[in-house]
C-alpha cells in the first residue's frame, strides 16, 4: 500500500494572489497579497524560500517568524497565521501596504496631508517606546522599508529579523549583511566612540530619525544627507535634530519624544491625533465624555482622511450606537462617513443602523433623523420604506412638539416617492387632513399646504380630484396669513391638474374672494393665479381642439416627473415652528426670529412670474394684527412650558433651521417677507378659531376629509361693509392702505368666531344672538345651583341630627 504525504502548501487556509509581489522590506522576505480560503477576507502574506548555503539567513528569518508571533501591540505589524516548511516560510499578517508605495501613492493623488504624517509617526514611536520601555529589546532595524499601513491609514512597525534584546541575554546584534541597511546605523557603530555612555534605545533613535527625514524628504541617498533638515515642518525640528546628534547620550528616550512633541504647538498636538487618542481609549471613557467626544466629531471629519473615517473612525460609531447607548448624537457624524461608502457597504453598514433609530422613541434622534434624511434617503428601497419606515414616521404627525410635527410633514417630501398606493393616497392624506384643519400652529398648516402642493403630482386621479381643490380651498380661509398665500400657490403650482369646469366653477371664485384680502401679498398673488386661470380658459374658449391638451393631465396616473415644477413655486414657507418650540422650553416669548434674505427661485414656464417683494426691517400694519398681544402671549408661553418634556430642544431647533437655510424657501412672490414680517406667537385668540375647523369633525372618515369649504357666516358686529370704503376718491393721508383697517380692526375687536376665516369684514347680527344665548344659559344655571343648596338645606333641618348606635331605617 503506498501512502502520499500531504502538501502543507497545499492545505494552508490561505492563498496567495497571483497579482505580482508587493515587495517587502530589504532581505530574503517577499511580501504577496493573499486571500483567506473560507471568507476572502484580504491579508498579506510575507513568503521566505529556504535555499542551500544560507543558514544564517534563514535563522534569522526563523527568529523574526518567532518574534512576529509572540509580540503583540496595536502599533506592531498583527500575525494572523504562519507556516514553516523545510523549503519555506510563511508568515499572514492583516492587509498592509509598504509605507513607501503608500506615501508615493498619496503624494500622487494629491491626498497627503501633514496630520497624516504626524499621526503614523506617533504610532511608530508608541511601538518602540513599548519594545525599549517595557520589554526591553532594540529594534535594530527602524527604517522606510521597516513600516506598513493598513487600509485605515495605521502605521505599523515590522521588519523584526535584526531585533535583539537589551539586557545582552542571547547574544549581541546579529550580523545584516545588506548594504542598504547599514547606512542607517548610527555613526558610535562604525568608530567605536561612545559605545560605553549610550543608552539602549540610541541607536533605535538615530534609525527614527533617519525614517523622519525619509517620510518628509524621500530615500536617503547618505547619512549626511541627515544634517539638512529638507522638509521637515518647524514644528518638529528641534526635535529631530535631538535625534540625529552625534552624542548618542543626549538622544531621548522614545516615550520623552512623544511628550516633547506633543506640547503645546507641537508637531503632534493637533486634533487627528487626539481623536485617535481617544478612540484608543474610548471604551474606558465615561459617557458624558463619550457624548461630548461624538458632538464634535463632525466639526474634524471634513480634514481627516477618507480611509481613516471609514475604517477607524465608522465601526466606533457603529459600535457606540448599538452597545454604548450613545444616542442622537452619533448620527451627524456617522452620516458624514456615510458619504465616503459606496452603495453597497452603505446598504449593509448604515441603512439597518437608520432603520433601527427609526423605531426608537427618543425625540432628539427622531428629530434628528427627520432633518438629515436627505443624506439616507437614495440608499432606501420601496419596501424598506413603506414596512419599515413609515410606520414609524406618522406617529410625528400626532407628536406634541411643534418641531417635530414640522420635520415629519418636510420629510414626506422625501418619502412620497416610494409610498405605495394606500401610504400616499390613504394614510398620508388622512393625517395632512387633520394637521392642516386643527393644528394650532399656522407654519405646519402652511407648511402642510406647501407639501401637498409639491407631491400632488405623485397622487393617483381620484384622490388628486378629491384633495386637492378642497385642500386649498381651505388654506385660503386660513388665519395665518402664509398659509393663504401657500393656498393661492397651490392653486397655480397644480394648475394643470384641474378641469376647465373645475378651474371656472370651484377656483376662481376662491381665488377671487382673496382680491380683498387684508393683506397685500395674498392680493397680489390671487390677482396672478386669477389672470393665469383667465388666460387659460380664455385659450380653450377661442380653440376648443386645445381642451384635450389642457387637460391631458387631469385623469392621468401619477407622473413622479411632475414633482419638479411643484417644487419651484414655493420652498418652507415658515421656519418659525424652530423658535416657538425653543421658547417654550426655555420661557423666552419675546425672542423674535431673525430675518433672513431668501434666494428666488425660478417659476416654471405657464405660471404668473411673481413680482419680487423686499424683506421689511420691521413688521408693517398688515401684519399688525398679530403683534400686539405680545405681552399676554409671554404669560402663556412660560406656563406652556410645562406641557414638554425636560430636554433642551433649543439646540435641536437651531440645527433644525440651519438645515431648513439649505432647503427651498418660500421665495416666489410676496411670501418672501412673511419669514420676518409676521409674527406669530400662539395667542388665545387665534386657538380658538384654529382649534376647530369646520366640516373637518369626522377624522376617521376619509371621505369626510378633504370637502369643500362651508358658506360664509357674517362677521362681528361693528364691521364696515365694502361699500363705505371710498373706494373711487383719495384715501385720507393716514391710510395708505383701505385693507389695513381690516386687519387693525380684527385685532381691536372681539375675539374672532370659528369657521368665519377671511368673512368678518361682512355685518351680522349673529354675534348679539350668542351673546344673548350665552347669558340666558348663565342664568338658567344659576338658578339650578340655588335650587339644589335650598333642598340640601331643607333636607338636613327636617331629619335633625342621628344618634350613636342607631341604625336608620327606610
Amino acid at each position: 500500500m503506498w501512502f502520499f504525504a500531504r502538501d502543507p502548501v497545499r492545505d494552508f487556509p490561505f492563498e496567495i494572489s497571483p497579482e505580482l509581489p508587493e515587495g517587502g522590506p530589504p532581505g530574503p522576505w517577499v511580501l504577496h497579497r493573499g486571500r483567506k480560503k473560507a471568507t476572502g477576507s484580504p491579508v498579506s502574506i510575507f513568503v521566505y524560500d529556504v535555499k542551500p548555503g544560507v543558514e544564517e539567513q534563514t535563522q534569522v528569518a526563523k527568529a523574526a517568524f518567532k518574534r512576529l508571533k509572540t509580540l503583540r501591540h496595536p502599533n506592531i505589524l498583527a500575525y494572523i497565521d504562519g507556516l514553516e516548511t523545510d523549503r519555506c516560510l510563511h508568515i499572514v499578517t492583516e492587509a498592509v501596504t509598504p509605507l513607501g508605495a503608500y506615501l508615493k501613492a498619496r503624494a500622487e493623488a494629491g491626498d497627503l496631508r501633514e496630520l497624516e504624517l504626524s499621526w503614523g509617526l506617533h504610532q511608530i514611536v508608541k511601538a518602540l517606546s513599548f519594545l525599549v520601555n517595557d520589554c526591553s529589546l532594540i529594534h535594530n532595524n527602524v527604517c522606510m522599508a521597516a513600516v506598513f499601513v493598513d487600509r485605515a491609514g495605521e502605521w505599523k512597525l515590522g521588519g523584526l529579523d535584526y531585533m535583539y534584546s537589551a539586557q545582552g541575554s542571547g547574544g549581541g546584534p546579529p550580523c545584516k549583511g545588506i548594504p542598504e541597511l547599514e547606512q542607517y546605523d548610527p555613526p558610535e557603530l562604525a568608530d567605536g566612540s561612545g559605545r560605553a555612555v549610550r543608552e539602549k534605545w540610541s541607536a533605535d533613535m538615530w534609525r527614527l530619525g533617519c525614517l523622519i527625514w525619509e517620510v518628509f524628504n524621500g530615500p536617503l541617498p547618505r547619512a549626511a544627507a541627515l544634517r539638512n533638515p529638507g522638509k521637515i515642518p518647524k514644528s518638529l525640528v528641534p526635535h529631530y535634530c535631538e535625534l540625529v546628534g552625534a552624542n548618542p547620550k543626549v538622544r531621548p528616550n522614545p516615550a520623552r519624544f512623544l511628550q516633547n512633541c506633543r506640547a503645546p504647538g507641537g508637531f503632534m498636538n493637533n486634533r487627528f491625533v487626539e481623536t485617535n487618542l481617544f478612540l484608543e481609549e474610548i471604551q474606558i471613557k465615561e459617557p458624558a465624555e463619550k457624548q461630548k467626544f461624538f458632538q464634535e466629531l463632525s466639526k474634524s471629519l471634513d480634514s481627516f482622511p477618507e480611509d481613516f473615517c471609514r475604517h477607524k473612525v465608522l465601526p466606533q460609531l457603529l459600535t457606540a450606537f448599538e452597545f454604548g447607548n450613545a444616542g442622537a448624537v452619533v448620527l451627524t457624524p456617522l452620516f458624514k462617513v456615510g458619504k465616503f461608502l459606496g452603495a453597497e457597504e452603505y446598504q449593509q453598514k448604515i441603512i439597518p443602523v437608520v432603520v433601527k433609530m427609526f423605531s426608537s422613541t427618543d425625540r432628539a434622534m427622531r428629530i434628528r433623523l427627520l432633518q438629515q434624511m436627505e443624506q439616507f434617503i437614495q440608499y432606501l428601497d420601496e419596501p424598506t420604506v413603506n414596512t419599515q419606515i413609515f410606520p414609524h414616521v406618522v406617529h410625528g404627525f400626532l407628536d406634541t412638539n411643534p418641531a417635530i410635527r414640522e420635520q415629519t410633514v418636510k420629510s414626506m417630501l422625501l418619502l412620497a416617492p416610494k409610498l405605495n398606493e394606500t401610504n400616499l393616497n390613504v394614510e398620508l392624506m388622512k393625517h395632512f387632513a387633520r394637521l392642516q384643519a386643527k393644528d394650532e400652529q399656522g407654519p405646519i398648516r402652511c407648511n402642510t399646504t406647501v407639501c401637498l402642493g409639491k407631491i400632488g403630482s405623485y397622487l393617483s386621479a381620484s384622490t388628486r380630484h378629491r384633495v386637492l381643490t378642497s385642500a386649498f380651498s381651505r388654506a385660503t380661509k386660513d388665519p395665518f396669513a402664509p398659509s393663504r398665500v401657500a393656498g393661492v400657490l397651490g392653486f397655480a403650482a397644480t394648475h394643470n391638474l384641474y378641469s376647465m369646469n373645475d378651474c371656472a366653477h370651484k377656483i376662481l371664485p376662491v381665488l377671487c374672494s382673496l382680491t380683498v384680502d387684508p393683506e397685500r401679498s395674498v392680493r397680489d398673488q390671487a390677482f396672478k393665479a386669477i389672470r393665469s386661470f383667465l388666460s387659460k380658459l380664455e385659450s380653450v374658449s377661442e380653440d376648443p381642439t386645445q381642451l384635450a391638451e389642457a387637460e391631458k393631465d387631469v385623469h392621468a396616473a401619477s407622473s413622479p416627473g411632475m414633482g419638479g415644477a411643484a417644487a419651484s413655486w414655493a420652498g418652507w414657507a415658515v421656519t418659525g415652528v424652530s423658535s416657538l418650540t425653543s421658547k417654550l422650553i426655555r420661557a423666552h416669548p419675546t425672542a423674535a426670529p431673525a430675518e433672513t434674505n431668501v434666494p428666488q427661485r425660478p417659476v416654471p414656464e405657464g405660471l404668473p412670474a411673481p413680482a419680487p417683494t423686499p424683506v421689511p426691517a420691521t413688521p408693517t400694519t398688515s401684519g399688525h394684527w398679530e403683534t400686539q398681544e405680545e405681552s399676554k402671549d409671554a404669560e402663556e408661553d412660560s406656563t406652556a412650558a410645562d406641557r414638554w418634556d425636560d430636554e433642551d430642544w433649543g439646540s435641536l431647533e437651531q440645527e433644525a433651521e440651519s438645515v431648513l437655510a439649505q432647503q427651498d424657501n418660500w421665495s416666489t412672490g410676496g411670501q418672501a417677507s412673511w419669514a420676518g414680517q409676521v409674527s406669530w406667537t400662539s395667542n388665545p385668540g387665534h386657538k380658538s378659531q384654529e382649534s376647530d375647523w369646520s366640516s373637518w369633525e369626522a377624522e376617521d372618515a376619509w371621505e369626510q376629509g378633504w370637502q369643500e369649504p362651508s358658506p360664509p357666516e357674517p362677521p362681528p358686529e361693528g364691521t364696515r361693509l365694502a361699500s363705505e370704503y371710498n373706494w373711487g376718491g383719495p384715501e385720507p393721508s393716514d391710510k395708505g392702505d383701505p385693507f389695513a383697517a381690516l386687519s387693525v380692526r380684527r385685532e381691536a375687536g372681539a375675539q374672532p368666531r370659528r369657521d368665519s376665516w377671511g368673512d368678518d369684514n361682512w355685518e351680522g347680527l349673529e354675534a348679539e344672538s350668542r351673546q344673548a344665548k350665552a347669558e340666558l344659559a348663565r342664568k338658567k344655571r344659576e338658578e339650578r345651583r340655588r335650587e339644589m343648596e335650598a333642598k340640601r338645606a331643607e333636607k338636613k333641618t327636617a331629619k335633625g341630627p342621628m344618634k350613636l348606635g342607631t341604625r336608620k331605617l327606610d
